[in-house]
């Protein structure tokens, strides 16, 4: 499973975003927005920004964040947990036919 996530975000993400479909979004499993999933260190939404909301190491909203709960090495909603069984979902942009 992780070897496909993996694939997935480094193969298809990048090409959605570079079509302009915008880059995906990464969600808590409540809905919480937690940013985007670009490499653009420049956008205040983006993962990549170390001075951003979503970026910061010491943001409570960051993956990023060592201690919080979201980037937590043992928080069960944590990308950084392998065992977290509620970690933040990736959100692609619709691409094609999207209803409503």
């Amino acid at each position: 499973m992780i070897r496909i996530l993996t694939l997935v975000c480094l193969f298809v993400l990048p090409d959605l975003a570079a079509a302009g479909q915008g880059a995906p979004q990464i969600l808590s499993r409540d809905g919480r927005y937690l940013g985007t999933l670009s490499s653009n260190p420049y956008d205040p939404d983006s993962v990549s920004n170390p001075y951003g909301r979503y970026g910061s190491p010491f943001s409570p909203d960051s993956i990023n964040n060592p201690y919080g709960l979201y980037g937590s090495r043992y928080s069960s909603e944590s990308v950084h947990n392998p065992y977290a069984t509620r970690a933040p979902i990736i959100v692609a942009p619709c691409v094609g036919y999207c209803p409503n």
